[in-house]
């Protein structure tokens, strides 16, 4: 009985170990203080608002602080959900807590079918332009077709330029944020972080024909609390005919191997560049799409090149939000 028991026990503990890989959850609180900024200036902010979807569901949401406006929108091209809050030109205290429990599932999309579906590119339009830092032409261009040469189907250029990025793109930890994903820079010095290297895949991908995307949010703590403030995160996704999104994220693979200082032959990197090919883990959070964003309502500045940051105006002037000490910022995840 005393060996039956024993079995039981190391099944279940097995089974609780593959939950535990397969599913992470937690609650991740953000606290904004712009209190500190100038005086006597209307102020606006405006967080990327994440929202339930197939691989993760948002749930005890919840909004305090002294603004005078607060409402949740969405930008017209992208549909992308954002948290805006406004305090008057009088306001002294300037303070606003955004808090959500979020359940986020593993992603392994691997069972690719054997023939691809025949497809409009028309209906996939939006994720085959450009953006302002991600030109399909030229450079961008000619790399995509040497890199795709040979290849019929929108599977095996996927593939050709995911392992192109994998071995020749690199995480450079000097990269200030995420960095900004100029492509055409990037080709001339590939190193980055997470948003460089994916901006180059997803441009590569839409030169040769394949819709792809950038997704950004934040990854999830593995301990009790964890200041989650600097751990900001892009990956991937392309689209593949009779199948559907495909899960990328090329920029994790370099993490790893810079981590655990592994070079492209070793084993250890084959292993993450099978897994992160079709699939994620599930420490994340997804809180944005989209590149070139005009917010809602509409900022003062320039369309933003990236929504994976909090974003602020005071007095119609923009806050450096890769530098959370003076925009006055934390992240907090709670397991």
């Amino acid at each position: 009985m005393k060996y039956i028991a024993l079995v039981i026990c190391v099944l279940l503990s097995h089974v609780s170990s593959a939950l535990a890989q397969s599913e992470s959850s937690g609650t991740i609180t953000m606290e904004f203080d712009l209190s500190g900024q100038k005086q006597g200036q209307g102020v606006k902010l405006w967080i990327p608002y994440p929202i339930s979807d197939p691989d993760q569901r948002i749930t005890e949401i919840s909004v305090s602080g002294d603004y005078a406006e607060s409402a949740v929108y969405a930008d017209q091209k992208f549909s992308t959900p954002m948290l805006y809050a406004r305090w008057d030109k009088k306001s002294e205290k300037r303070t606003l807590v955004f808090s959500f429990h979020v359940v986020r599932q593993e992603v392994l999309r691997k069972d690719f079918p054997p023939t691809e579906a025949r497809w409009d590119a028309r209906d996939y339009e939006l994720y085959l332009q450009p953006s302002r830092l991600g030109p399909i032409d030229g450079m961008v261009k000619e790399l995509a077709d040497q890199i795709t040469a040979g290849k019929t189907t929108v599977y095996a250029r996927a593939k050709a330029i995911y392992d192109w990025t994998c071995e020749n793109m690199y995480r450079d930890p000097k990269t200030k944020g995420c960095g900004p994903g100029d492509v055409c820079s990037l080709l001339q010095k590939p190193g980055g972080k997470c948003t460089d290297i994916h901006s180059v895949f997803v441009a590569l991908c839409r030169a040769a024909g394949v819709p792809a995307r950038e997704i950004f949010g934040v990854r999830q703590g593995r301990k009790g609390v964890v200041d989650v403030t600097k751990w900001q995160h892009c990956w991937a996704e392309f689209f593949l005919p009779g199948y559907g999104w495909v899960p990328v994220d090329p920029a994790d693979v370099r993490k790893m191997m810079l981590k655990y200082n592994l070079a492209l032959d070793d084993p250890k990197t084959k292993e993450y560049r099978d897994y992160f090919w079709g699939g994620w883990d599930p420490y994340r959070v997804k809180i944005a799409v989209g590149r070139d964003l005009v917010l809602n309502p509409p900022q003062q500045g320039e369309p933003l090149n990236t929504f994976g940051y909090p974003y602020a105006e005071v007095g119609g002037e923009v806050v450096d939000w890769l530098d959370p000490k003076t925009f006055k910022y934390t992240i907090t995840y709670r397991r």
